[in-house]
C-alpha cells in the first residue's frame, strides 16, 4: 500500500533543501582542507574552481527535478524530462571527479559519454510520446501532407516517403546515435587499456582519430534527422517549444564532444605543448582537465537553460494524487525503454524482410507510457481530454489531457479506427470534407 505521509508535497521540498544545506557546510571545509593539503597548484586550484560550478549546479537540477516529482501528473512526457534533466548533474559531477583523479578520467568518462546517448534517446522519447497521444493518426495525417525534402547537403538524395517510413527513418537515425556511442566509448576504453587510443593526437597510427570520424558522422546524421523531423511537424510541435528543449540537449551533447575536438586541435599545432602543461603531469592530461573543467563551467549554464526549457509548469494540476514513493520509483522505471527496444527489433526485422508492416492500421494499441514510440493510441483526443480536468490557466496538461489546436493538415475529428483499404488509396481529398461528422466519416467518404 503506498505511503502518502501526510500531504508530502509541503514538506519534500524544504526537506531537500535542508538536507542540500547540510551536505554543502560538510563538504565545502573537506574541499578547502583537501586544497592547501595537496598545495595551490594549477590542476588543484582548477578543480576548487570547478567545484564552485558544480555545487550551484546540481541545486538548480535538482529543484527542478523534484518539482517534476512533486507535480508527476504525465508520466509519458515527465519521465523523459526528468531522464534529460540528470544529465546536467551527472556531466557535472563526473567532470569534477575525472578533474581530481585524472587516472580514472577515461572510466568516469565512460559514463557520461553514454549517458549523451541516453539523452537523445529519451528526447526523441518526449518528442513521440506527445505528438502519439495529441495526434492518434499521425502517420495518417503525414501521408496526405506535402512531400517533404532533404536539406543540405543531402538535398540532391530521394525524398523520404511521407508517413510511417519518414516517422521510423527519422527516428532510427536519431537513434543510432544511442548505438554508436557507446560501442565507440567501450572501444576507446579496451583502445586505452591496450595502448593505441592516444587521445587527443590527430594520428592515423592511434584508435583515436577513427573513433572521432565515426563519432562525428553519427552526430551529424542524429541532428539532420532531429531538424527534419521537426521540420516536417513544425506546427503539431509547437505547443511544447521544442526549439528550445533542442537546442539545450544539442549544446550539452554535441558540443561537449566539439569541444574535445578542438582542445586536440590546440595540442596538435602546439598551444598546448611539453612546454607549456601548467603543472599538470603530461600534455594529454591538459586535454583532459581543460576539457572537465570547461564542463564543469558550462554544467552551471545548462542547468539554468534546463530550468527554464523543461518547466514542470504545464503539468501543474489543480487536483493531484499520488505518494512521494510511487513518483520517486516510477523515475527510475525503464519499462518503456525494454517495450521500444523490442518494437525496434521488429521493425528493423521487418524492413530488411520487405516494407515494414502498417502498425497504425487494423489494430488498436493500448497507450500508456509503456507504449514503443512509435505506438498510436486508438482514442481521439478530443474524447480522451474531455474526461479530464482543463489544464490551469490554459496550459497544456501534457498527452491527452488539454485539446490543442489542430492544425490544418490535422483536421480535430482525424482519429485512429481500423482501416481496411490500401494506404496508398487515400488522397488529401480527405481533408476537405465535414469535419463535424463523427469519428470515421472521412473513411467512409473515401470509400
Amino acid at each position: 500500500m503506498p505511503c502518502t505521509c501526510g500531504n508530502w508535497r509541503r514538506w519534500i521540498r524544504p526537506l531537500v533543501v535542508v538536507l542540500y544545506i547540510l551536505l554543502l557546510l560538510v563538504v565545502l571545509p573537506l574541499c578547502i582542507w583537501e586544497l592547501q593539503k595537496s598545495g595551490v597548484s594549477t590542476p588543484n586550484k582548477a578543480w576548487f574552481i570547478a567545484g564552485i560550478f558544480v555545487f550551484m549546479t546540481i541545486p538548480i537540477s535538482l529543484w527542478g527535478i523534484l518539482q517534476h516529482l512533486v507535480h508527476y501528473t504525465q508520466p509519458e512526457l515527465q519521465k523523459p524530462i526528468i531522464r534529460i534533466l540528470w544529465m546536467v548533474p551527472i556531466f557535472s559531477l563526473d567532470s569534477w571527479i575525472a578533474l581530481k583523479y585524472p587516472s580514472i578520467a577515461i572510466y568516469v568518462d565512460t559514463c557520461r559519454e553514454c549517458y549523451e546517448a541516453y539523452v537523445i534517446y529519451n528526447f526523441m522519447s518526449f518528442l513521440l510520446n506527445y505528438l502519439g497521444n495529441q495526434y492518434p493518426s499521425l502517420v495518417l495525417m503525414l501521408e496526405v501532407q506535402e512531400q517533404q525534402k532533404h536539406l543540405p547537403p543531402l538535398c540532391c538524395c530521394p525524398p523520404w516517403p511521407m508517413g510511417e517510413v519518414l516517422l521510423l527513418r527519422c527516428k532510427l537515425g536519431v537513434l543510432q546515435y544511442t548505438v554508436v556511442r557507446p560501442v565507440t566509448t567501450v572501444i576507446a576504453l579496451i583502445c586505452q587499456l591496450c595502448g593505441v587510443y592516444d587521445e587527443g593526437n590527430f594520428s592515423s597510427k592511434n584508435a583515436w582519430t577513427y573513433l572521432v570520424i565515426v563519432n562525428n558522422l553519427s552526430q551529424l546524421f542524429a541532428m539532420y534527422c532531429l531538424v527534419l523531423f521537426y521540420k516536417a511537424l513544425r506546427e503539431e510541435l509547437s505547443p511544447i517549444k521544442p526549439v528550445g528543449k533542442f537546442l539545450c540537449v544539442k549544446l550539452v551533447v554535441f558540443v561537449s564532444f566539439w569541444q574535445a575536438v578542438v582542445i586536440a586541435l590546440l595540442v596538435k599545432v602546439g598551444v598546448i605543448s611539453d612546454s607549456h602543461t601548467w603543472d599538470w603531469d603530461s600534455v594529454e592530461a591538459v586535454a583532459t582537465g581543460l576539457q572537465d573543467f570547461i564542463i564543469c563551467v558550462e554544467m552551471f549554464l545548462a542547468a539554468i537553460a534546463h530550468h527554464f526549457s523543461f518547466t514542470y509548469k504545464p503539468y501543474i494540476q489543480e487536483a493531484e494524487e499520488g505518494s512521494c514513493f510511487d513518483s520517486f520509483l516510477a523515475m527510475w522505471d525503464v519499462s518503456d525503454i525494454q517495450a521500444d527496444i523490442s518494437e525496434q527489433v521488429r521493425n528493423v526485422g521487418r524492413t530488411v524482410m520487405g516494407r515494414p508492416r502498417k502498425t497504425y492500421f487494423g489494430e488498436e494499441v493500448c497507450q500508456d507510457e509503456n507504449t514503443g514510440l512509435l505506438s498510436a493510441g486508438s482514442q481521439d483526443p478530443a474524447v480522451e481530454s474531455s474526461s479530464n480536468p482543463p489544464s490551469p490557466k490554459g496550459r497544456y496538461q501534457g498527452m491527452g489531457h488539454t485539446v490543442t489546436p489542430h492544425s490544418i493538415s490535422a483536421p480535430a475529428n482525424l482519429g485512429c479506427v481500423p482501416w481496411d483499404g490500401d494506404v496508398d488509396d487515400i488522397t488529401p481529398t480527405v481533408l476537405s470534407g465535414d469535419h463535424t461528422d463523427q469519428q470515421g466519416s472521412d473513411y467512409a467518404a473515401i470509400t
